[in-house]
């Protein structure tokens, strides 16, 4: 029996949802589209299946495929991301915010000094915000941009480790639109006796695929999630040199947590194949490609971008002098059927809640096979909905008919 038949209401819904997918301008940075395999390992018979513990050394019987999915997820990893044969692959962290934590966990000490990116100025909620854990368990001394370039400054970044002394410096974002050069934080690391960590989530496919510096020859502990850029299941996977496996692996299981998702690792495997394809390169090459389109082409209509462009797949918007700030600017455009984010910009001074701008990303649209031209296409309705209020029903209309052209993977 199926779920349309048993469950009406639940397949309803998922079908709105499907609709809503496919009708809309998905821009938010760490959103894209899943392929059908994906998909269908997701909602696989693992899902069942309870597997503490690792690859042959399980605590409960009856997982001799299970052990063969996730060492397959491990291998793909380690191709998609050409491991040095001295890395570890862990795969069962449940999402990004237990990864990071669990490393942590691992390497430090409650208490202990970590530097990392201040939320305000692009960094993730685990990177040390004091309404997260990670800020009440740990020390953390916040490094951002500067004001006139909004860039990172790699030296003084080597000033504030130099006054602070961490045990860990984490190189990652959720709102950094310019290339991280992560050999200069190997140099600012070893220059203070660190372990150098990065967080990779926003860029991981850009890194596989070869259009963004990758950190693994540098640093001795990556993370990343797997859908964003990767194009796979809601998940985390952390990679480090082998010295810190073992300790990785306690904080994981049983440190952290219990039996792992063998139906998303499953689609990590699957998302990993699919990262080693040539058409996955050249979606990657796309995705910036448009980035860099859409940045031109919102300057072009007088918005301001905070660094004055992007290098990646993320764009942030300043609204400042637009006469709207951005929690009233989302909400408009997603009645016009353009799906975004309001975010906090370096030196905000408005609140979290309601900052003065908007985060985009071209990872779902690039999916979708929309290339430059069809950016130009977007930036125009934004500027129009964000100039002219009234006319978001019409442009939702419209962005539906466009949508039409564009089918979304997966769905």
């Amino acid at each position: 029996m199926s779920l349309k038949n048993n469950d009406k209401q639940v397949y309803d819904l998922i079908q709105k949802e499907r609709k809503r997918q496919a009708e809309v301008l998905e821009l938010i940075a760490s959103e894209n589209y899943t392929s059908k395999e994906v998909l269908e390992a997701l909602g696989s018979v693992l899902n069942n299946k309870y597997a503490e513990g690792y690859p042959r050394k399980r605590y409960y019987a009856g997982n001799e495929i299970v052990d063969q999915v996730e060492e397959l997820a491990i291998a793909r990893t380690r191709e998609a991301f050409d491991l040095p044969i001295d890395w570890h692959v862990n795969v069962q962290p449940y999402s990004g915010s237990p990864m990071n934590l669990e490393v942590y966990n691992a390497l430090l000490e409650p208490g202990d000094t970590i530097m990392a990116l201040d939320l305000a100025h692009g960094g993730h909620l685990t990177h040390g915000s004091k309404v997260n854990v990670s800020g009440k368990l740990y020390n953390f001394v916040h490094y951002g941009v500067t004001a006139k370039s909004e860039r990172l400054d790699y030296m003084e970044i080597l000033k504030l480790a130099d006054q602070h002394r961490p045990k860990l410096i984490l190189s990652g974002f959720t709102a950094y639109p310019r290339e991280i050069d992560f050999e200069k934080f190997r140099d600012i690391a070893d220059k203070v006796g660190a372990i150098a960590m990065a967080d990779i989530s926003h860029i991981a496919g850009l890194v596989s695929a070869g259009v963004h510096m990758s950190p693994i020859p540098f640093f001795d502990v990556v993370t990343t999630t797997t859908h964003k850029t990767l194009r796979g299941p809601r998940a985390g996977i952390i990679m480090c040199k082998d010295k810190y496996a073992t300790a990785i692996d306690k904080s994981v299981f049983p440190g952290s947590q219990g039996g792992p998702h063998e139906n998303a690792i499953a689609g990590i495997a699957v998302a990993m194949k699919e990262a080693k394809t040539a058409a996955f390169r050249k979606y990657s090459e796309q995705v910036v490609k448009n980035s860099k389109a859409l940045s031109k082409a919102l300057q072009d209509f007088g918005f301001r971008l905070v660094s004055g462009g992007s290098d990646n797949h993320l764009i942030l918007m300043d609204l400042t002098g637009k006469n709207i700030g951005g929690k009233d600017a989302q909400n408009l455009l997603e009645k016009a059927g353009i799906i975004l984010n309001r975010n906090m910009i370096p030196f905000d001074k408005r609140s979290p809640m309601d900052p003065s701008g908007l985060r985009l990303g071209t990872a779902a649209v690039t999916s979708r096979g929309m290339k430059e031209k069809e950016m130009s296409k977007i930036a125009s309705w934004i500027a129009a909905v964000i100039t002219d209020h009234s006319v978001a029903e019409q442009v939702k209309e419209e962005v539906k008919r466009f949508t039409k052209n564009f089918p979304a993977p997966g769905l």
